[in-house]
Parts: C-alpha cells; sequence; structure tokens
C-alpha cells in the first residue's frame, strides 16, 4: 500500500493514526518540548543518555577530513562532540545538521553560538534535502522512531553517504537483561509523563515518546531493515542492556 494511500497508517505511540498526520503530530511534541529536549533525555534515560552519545562517537571515531551529517539531531548534541573529537584530531569538522522541527533547529543554533562548523538545515529524514554519496557518516541519535517510515529514513541514509560511508544510529531500544525490563516498565510507564507533566507542563508529549519506544523493532528486526536498506556489515551494540542499543553499518 502507498504512503500517500489514505488507507495507509502509522504509529503514533500506541495510536495507529493516518500517515499523513503522524508528521504533524510528532512535530508538536517536538516544538512543545525542544527547550527542555536534554532534561526530557535525563528524565528518559535517568541521565545515561549521555554517557550513550559519548558511546557513539567513539565507535563513529570521527576522522580529520570526514564530512558528517547528523539527522534528528537539532540541538546538536552529537554534532558537538563530533566537532570536539575532530578538532582534538587536529581537524577542523564539517558537519551538517539536519531536523525537521524549526525549534528545534533553533534550540541547536542558539547553543552552538560561536561554533562555525555546523551547518544548520531544515529538513525530512525521508526526503533530504541534500545530493547523493556526498558524507563520510551519517548518525541519528533517538530521531529515528519518530519518522513515518523508518525504511524510507534507512533508503535516504543509504542514498547520501559516499561508497565507504558510515551509519550509526542510537536509539531506545528492547529491555534484554530479565528483571530490569519490569522495572523499566514501571518507571517509564507509570512515573515518566508525570514528572514530564511536572517539569515540561507536557504530560501528553512525554506519554507518546514513552510508547514509541515500545512501537520501534527490537534490535535483531531492526538491523534487518538496515540491510534490506541496502547497507551492509550491520553490527549491534546493547547498552545499560538494551535500554538503548547502538546499529552500525557500511554503504558498500
Amino acid at each position: 500500500m502507498s504512503a500517500d494511500s489514505p488507507d495507509h497508517t502509522a504509529s503514533f505511540g500506541f495510536r495507529d493514526v493516518p500517515a499523513a498526520e503522524k508528521e504533524k503530530l510528532v512535530r508538536g511534541v517536538f516544538s512543545s518540548v525542544a527547550k527542555n529536549y536534554d532534561l526530557m533525555n535525563d528524565l528518559m534515560s535517568m541521565g545515561v543518555h549521555r554517557l550513550w552519545k559519548d558511546a557513539m562517537v567513539a565507535w563513529l571515531n570521527p576522522q580529520p577530513g570526514w564530512k558528517g551529517l547528523d539527522v534528528a539531531g537539532g540541538t546538536g548534541d552529537i554534532a558537538f562532540r563530533i566537532a570536539k573529537v575532530i578538532r582534538r584530531r587536529g581537524g577542523e569538522p564539517d558537519i551538517t545538521v539536519c531536523d525537521i522541527n524549526p525549534d528545534m533547529l533553533a534550540e541547536g543554533v542558539k547553543r552552538a553560538g560561536a561554533e562555525q562548523a555546523i551547518a544548520w538545515v531544515a529538513g525530512d529524514a525521508q526526503t533530504l534535502p541534500l545530493p547523493d554519496n556526498a558524507f563520510d557518516s551519517y548518525t541519528i541519535a533517538f530521531g529515528i522512531r519518530n519518522v513515518t517510515s523508518i525504511e524510507k529514513a534507512l533508503e535516504e541514509a543509504r542514498r547520501v553517504l559516499k561508497p565507504g560511508g558510515r551509519f550509526l544510529c542510537l536509539e531506545f531500544s528492547q529491555v534484554v537483561v530479565p528483571g530490569l525490563d519490569v522495572l523499566y516498565d514501571q518507571f517509564s510507564f507509570h512515573l515518566l509523563p508525570r514528572i514530564g507533566g511536572w517539569v515540561a507542563q507536557d504530560r501528553e508529549a512525554y506519554q507518546y515518546l514513552v510508547e514509541s519506544i515500545r512501537r520501534f523493532p527490537p534490535q535483531a528486526k531492526f538491523a534487518r531493515m538496515i540491510e534490506e536498506a541496502g547497507l551492509s556489515q550491520v553490527k549491534v551494540r546493547n547498552l545499560s542492556g538494551g535500554i538503548a542499543a547502538m546499529h552500525s553499518a557500511w554503504k558498500i
């Protein structure tokens, strides 16, 4: 069924909504939480997202001379980390951040200050406004579960990567440690929306974000989706018992 079909649906948390409406709904969530985005991730990961992002950039191992793309990275968390590593290695960063949400991009630009090595581009992960075979690395952290079509986003990742380019995704995933899954469910479903309502004054946004994690494919299934998009040598690393996971692949 075509994504443009009026009968085509997409998940928005635990609800299935017309695919054409999901983007607007997700945009509303992230416009609401943009100013508290780091706080949101602190709440959802109990603060550990900062270590996960460090682990992601360490596994990426960015090199001087690389041209990097960070998708759904509006506030710049991953881009700033990559830039720091490249400068430490004697290079000058060349990084593009692409995000569909103008409020998230505005937060990133504000945080960047005098940082000139990052270009900020408004665009959809499913139809990137960027050329073919242009980037040495494509990163996406906590963003791919929010797109309407994960398959299209993965195909776009392959399209914009250079041959030999690296795909690396960090995303909340499926807990694989017995007992931890129950504890994490209790925290995320029962406490997180309440905390979000209190701290960010938007309980519904946090409820959606928790539900979106549960609807996201588990590690092995997502790895197969990456392979089906034409990327190769897929590897998975679980973080914190699978609360989050990194998926790495290459464009051959």
